[in-house]
């Protein structure tokens, strides 16, 4: 083939078959443009600058929900030559990104983060911050899985500094560049392993090859093997600090602190759920029986994300009692629930390693589960960072002290941040508990297969009773202690438009527990969407 006709090619497949399902991702870039050249005309002096980013992600949100609507048994797909895979995996985390991305934009706007001023530059680096992610979900190459994880990043450690003229604030973003900068040249070194071993960098083309580069009789002593493990584990190490696990989350309780809260509500789940995708993508890459050449590379990643989980979810809430910050109480909140959702992808990895008749069905519950819980953890994580950012506008301070008797002066907020701190907990009838019911679940089907499974479910059932004392700490400071005579005073009608965002936040927290078709269609749903990937 000349060069003539592989460029020809590659514009045909271009035109014809890949830019239209690649039609959301091309609308924000779009919107990124358009806010750029707004600040160039100060067309923003006239248009809020919210108005532009709102516009673009609403209509990228209808094309991605008309996609996902119209396309219920599409198979994978392969788009630009196969750097993306297009299926319903992609089509389920287009439209939570970008819902979560018009959840945001309308929480700035009520809390007036950014100002006039600066909104052109905070929603162009939003935007295309969740660009990137939605390129880490869609990843089939290694070129994509990094270029992916580098847009996500880079503009996220300025947002974290764009509070200006703030110690705390500079501080957390120089710290995020620091590490990110160490994660993702540990991450390159990785893939330049991976590539190089297996002559590939193309997903799919990697699994085919392992059988080329492995053979039948291979064990963890084998030195191809070893290499190839060493290469997983620099991959894993970058999306270990996407997701904060422990030891990569360094980061994550500075950068929540010093960044605004809304900026740390952004971070705490749309980079979660794209690393997740992406992670599940990843590891599915090198599965393999255990009669197979990749069982024991298989069941010696699924172990080792395990006890990664339990490291992560038993430091992240041990760690959450100490603090005296609502912020960085969160931050490792989130921590602890990544390994929660962890637990879901080691769950998964030992299920298909035992290669029993059910495999492919268990396999897609855990994957299920994980997609149920993300569901969830939107609305109930994003519920507690809104009450964060609505409360620090009237009262100028995110410590638990100063929270002390605010149920009596925002009722409507207080009950709201109750529900969704009792969901994060996990207790019935809400979303929360039937999140991690399938995730537990999961890892007592895969108790049959490896005995450390039962640890992860011991361990995760009793963090779960952990995490409720240091939520109620908070709890505690808005219903029981009395509010100080020299405290500032919260003035928020109840019937104002923020609480109208915070209890809207909040409904399906209680709702996907409490209504059995709702739960029972989602659970469905994301079976179904998880189904694809085997």
């Amino acid at each position: 083939m000349s060069f003539s006709d592989l460029i020809d090619r590659l514009v045909s497949n271009t035109v014809n078959h890949s830019l239209g399902m690649f039609a959301p991702e091309l609308i924000l870039c779009a919107s990124v443009i358009l806010l750029l050249l707004a600040r160039l005309i100060d067309l923003d002096r006239k248009l809020p600058s919210y108005w532009i980013a709102m516009t673009g992600v609403v209509v990228a949100f209808a094309v991605a929900l008309m996609n996902f609507w119209n396309s219920p048994g599409v198979g994978q797909t392969e788009l630009f030559t196969g750097l993306l895979v297009y299926d319903q995996f992609t089509l389920f985390f287009r439209l939570f990104l970008l819902l979560f991305l018009v959840l945001v934009i309308s929480l700035t706007v009520l809390s007036g983060v950014p100002d006039n001023e600066d909104g052109p530059d905070f929603y162009s680096l939003l935007i295309g911050s969740t660009i990137g992610m939605m390129l880490m979900v869609e990843a089939n190459h290694l070129l994509i899985l990094f270029l992916g994880v580098e847009m996500t990043s880079v503009p996220s450690y300025a947002m974290v500094g764009f509070l200006k003229g703030r110690r705390k604030s500079s501080e957390a973003s120089f710290k995020y560049v620091v590490y990110g900068a160490g994660a993702a040249g540990v991450m390159l070194y990785g893939l330049s392993l991976l590539g190089g071993m297996l002559g590939t960098a193309n997903l799919p083309e990697m699994a085919a090859k392992f059988a080329l580069v492995i053979d039948s009789d291979a064990t963890m002593g084998t030195p191809e093997l070893r290499t190839l493990a060493l290469g997983i584990m620099m991959v894993v190490v970058g999306l270990a600090f996407k997701l904060s696990l422990v030891p990569f989350h360094f980061w994550c309780p500075d950068a929540f602190e010093g960044a605004a809260a809304e900026v740390a509500g952004f971070l705490s789940i749309a980079s979660k759920a794209a690393a997740f995708a992406l992670l599940v993508r990843f590891c599915l890459v090198f599965v393999g029986t255990e009669t197979s050449a990749l069982g024991p590379l298989t069941l010696a990643l699924g172990i080792g994300l395990g006890i990664i989980a339990v490291v992560t979810t038993t430091f992240g809430n041990l760690a959450a009692y100490s603090q005296t910050n609502v912020k960085r109480l969160l931050a490792y909140s989130t921590i602890a629930h990544a390994g929660y959702m962890l637990m879901a992808v080691s769950a998964m990895l030992v299920v298909l390693y035992g290669n029993q008749p059910n495999a492919t069905y268990e396999a897609t519950r855990c994957i299920g589960g994980l997609l149920f819980y993300l569901v969830v953890y939107l609305f109930m994580n994003l519920g507690a960072f809104a009450v964060v950012a609505l409360i620090r506008n009237q009262i100028f301070s995110e410590e638990i002290e100063d929270y002390r008797g605010l149920a009596w002066e925002a009722p409507a907020l207080c009950v709201c941040m109750l529900i969704c701190f009792f969901s994060l907990v996990g207790l019935p009838p809400l979303g929360g508990f039937f999140g991690k019911w399938y995730i537990f679940a999961s890892l007592y089907q895969a108790t049959s297969v490896h005995w450390s499974m039962w640890v992860l479910l011991v361990v995760g059932g009793l963090n779960t009773v952990f995490s409720l004392f240091y939520y109620l700490r908070v709890l505690k400071a808005m219903f029981i202690e009395t509010r100080p005579a020299q405290a500032r005073s919260v003035k928020m009608p109840s019937f104002s438009s923020p609480v109208f965002y915070v209890s809207m936040i909040t409904a399906p927290v209680v709702l996907l527990g409490t209504i059995g078709w709702l739960m029972d269609g989602l659970s469905n749903k994301v079976r179904e969407v998880a189904g694809v990937l085997f």
